[in-house]
């Protein structure tokens, strides 16, 4: 049996987190190997991989390549019975094997106990070992053991520090690290792992591109350790790498926290422009945003786009802003029917209160008066004295003078309307009195009905 047939044929992959692909490849010579003592690893002699134990493996791997798991684990378990006279290579890749089947069927928590005896056996291969206990470090990572993560990889770095003295920690492990110790809330652990990862990626010598997920969890570090203006910073290079429409959102958001507004808006409708506002919520908070910087109208179109998309309910709070948006647009004829949809929804007569205030600005007296009325009987009201105040100016301008004063005097007794209400009682009493000194010099001057016959 070549190495080359033994190198495509006898190999256990594990496939976590979508972190790495590791292929575990044996050999029959004999090899060289470093057994740990103390704090230094001596080379040894590896044992080999005999061409019967390795026909049997390779029986297994044909098995379960075919989708028969049932006869793999059938060949290795009559692979085990002959454990005692196996060294600790075979056993090893033994191991790997069953470790190997059970990941690929989903039951991960025999697959770590079998690649935890891969491990037991000693010796074996170096990079074996260390591929190994990293695929143990995922797989406790995906099971939620994050202590067992972290346990596996610090015994994976201790190797290599002893292959390898003052190699830098892989950037991959650092990830996992940093990923173990975010779940566990160790939120400083995890951006101390995660920035130095990202920042060996950075500044790579070939120029490696940093994963996104390592953006993505550094991001997230930072916002758990409440430092906005650096996950604005991850934000920046997330858009400017990878142009996502969620980045784009999220960056506007968190100018938004960091109270520039301009900025927020900015980058808002960069997004705007580029189609990536698609959900209700977006293009609420867009509006929104057009609304606070005073482009009413910007917000109201958007809104009743939204509308006619199916992206935004017409329900009361939507049609509230947009009658809003609309009033402070001093577009009340477009303001009035979506504040009356809005009106018919709202169980309190809040929004009949508006639409009456709209209708007076309008000069349209008995539309207030009805809405104003409306509101009254619905109740609930945050201000009262205003709705009184409304039908007092409504009943005036129609000329029922005794209406507008019981009204207003109604509205002199709430404290946000009391002072209003007085200049308007004084106003109404002064017009009354006018207007009946001028009906009195008009009737005065009428004929006697005593007609002068010539």
């Amino acid at each position: 049996m070549n190495k080359a047939k033994l190198k495509n044929t006898v190999k256990a992959i594990s496939v976590v987190m979508g972190l790495s692909v590791s292929i575990l490849v044996a050999g029959f010579s004999t090899a060289s190997f470093a057994q740990e003592n103390g704090n230094e690893r001596k080379t040894q002699r590896v044992p080999t991989l005999r061409g019967k134990v390795y026909e049997q493996l390779s029986r297994a791997q044909n098995a379960a390549d075919a989708g028969k798991p049932k006869e793999a684990f059938s060949i290795l378990d009559e692979v085990k019975d002959k454990a005692s006279s196996m060294n600790s290579y075979e056993l090893a890749m033994m191991y790997n094997f069953y470790g190997f089947i059970h990941y690929n069927l989903e039951q991960f928590d025999d697959a770590i106990a079998s690649f935890e005896e891969v491990v037991k056996q000693q010796p074996i291969p170096t990079s074996f070992e260390q591929a190994t206990l990293f695929s143990l470090a995922q797989l406790h990572m995906m099971r939620g053991n994050y202590d067992s993560t972290i346990e596996f990889i610090e015994k994976w770095e201790a190797i290599q520090r002893q292959v390898t003295p003052g190699a830098d920690i892989p950037a991959k492990n650092l990830v996992l690290k940093a990923q173990a110790m975010y779940q566990k809330q160790d939120y400083a652990k995890a951006s101390t792992y995660i920035n130095a990862a990202v920042e060996q990626q950075e500044n790579s010598a070939e120029g490696f591109q940093v994963d996104e997920n390592w953006y993505v969890l550094q991001r997230a570090v930072y916002f758990e350790l409440k430092q906005p203006e650096k996950v604005k910073d991850v934000l920046l290079k997330l858009v400017k790498q990878y142009e996502k429409p969620a980045y784009w959102i999220q960056l506007a958001g968190m100018y938004g926290e960091l109270g520039d507004e301009k900025q927020q808006l900015a980058y808002m409708e960069i997004a705007y422009q580029m189609d990536y506002i698609a959900t209700g919520s977006d293009i609420f908070n867009l509006s929104q945003l057009y609304y606070y910087h005073q482009i009413p109208f910007k917000a109201a179109l958007l809104m009743e786009s939204g509308m006619q998309q199916g992206k935004l309910t017409k329900d009361e709070r939507n049609l509230t802003f947009l009658a809003q948006a609309w009033s402070f647009a001093k577009e009340n004829e477009k303001a009035v029917p979506v504040m009356m949809a809005a009106a018919k929804l709202s169980k309190d007569g809040e929004l009949d209160s508006q639409l009456a205030q709209t209708y007076l600005n309008m000069e349209k007296w008995q539309l207030a008066i009805e809405s104003s009325l409306t509101a009254l009987e619905k109740g609930n009201l945050r201000n009262e004295g205003t709705v009184h105040l409304v039908l007092g100016m409504a009943h005036f301008n129609l000329g029922d003078y005794t209406v507008a004063l019981n009204e207003l005097a109604e509205a002199e007794k709430h404290t946000s309307s009391r002072g209003m209400a007085k200049q308007w009682l004084k106003f109404v009493q002064t017009e009354q009195a006018s207007t009946e000194r001028l009906q009195a010099q008009l009737g005065s001057s009428e004929p006697s009905g005593n007609t002068y016959l010539p």
